[in-house]
């Protein structure tokens, strides 16, 4: 592992500190569960940005789909 150095505002310093308390962790453990975590929400992101787009470009208007379509459609009153 590396060490790095990260300059945090004392509040955040705080809140950290406390959370990794409470987690029963050390400072360093919660900073690297809460980047990975972090890279991993903006993985998803970027993975549904690309789906969406193709989807976009690319609809599915099959019989399938209509099909599929009316099904999951909320009934009528």
């Amino acid at each position: 592992m590396e060490t790095i150095q990260v300059v945090l505002s004392m509040a955040l310093l705080r809140a950290a500190d406390g959370a990794a308390r409470r987690a029963k962790v050390n400072r360093s453990a919660l900073v690297r569960e809460a980047l990975r975590e972090h890279l991993k929400r903006l993985e998803t992101r970027e993975l549904e940005a690309r789906d969406r787009a193709g989807y976009a470009e690319h609809p599915d208007v099959s019989a399938g789909a209509a099909d599929w379509e009316q099904v999951a459609a909320w009934p009528e009153r």
